[in-house]
């Protein structure tokens, strides 16, 4: 083979590879900048779009819950956070607000359950313990 078509074959998979990480990158930046500017329906949308190209970033399905917790539709956001525990069992943040959901909803065993995984856990957010404690003492064991 002529070694300049080796050579541009190779600088063209190496640009593809290049900009594939980049667009990986960019899309949870853009949509992280976006929430952060309560852009939900905008930043909603970025982070799906960096879920198709990083299935596995938690972080994007984090935020997707928590933009859901904002739209109030509670399904959504479960299903976003037990994805996050999914890919990382030990993420706190995702364990307190899945606890603080199953609360909301009257799911005793369950809520009790996350708040033991969250105690085994937790270690930047082990101040809101009490506050799941105290919010399962409101609910009644089945």
């Amino acid at each position: 083979m002529n070694p300049i078509r080796i050579s541009l074959k190779t600088l063209l998979i190496i640009l593809f590879l290049c900009t594939n990480i980049f667009a990986k990158n960019s899309f949870f930046l853009e949509a992280e900048k976006l929430f952060k500017e309560k852009k939900y329906s905008e930043s909603k949308f970025k982070f799906e779009k960096d879920i198709v190209f990083n299935p596995k970033n938690e972080m994007s399905y984090l935020y997707l819950a928590k933009i859901f917790n904002h739209q109030k539709d509670d399904f959504m956001e479960e299903q976003n956070l037990n994805t996050v525990i999914l890919l990382n069992p030990k993420n706190e943040e995702a364990l307190y607000l899945l606890a603080l959901l199953n609360i909301k909803k009257s799911d005793y065993d369950r809520s009790e359950k996350l708040i033991k995984d969250f105690k085994q856990v937790c270690s930047t957010f082990c101040k809101k313990e009490s506050e799941l404690i105290k919010k399962l003492g409101n609910l009644e064991p089945r």
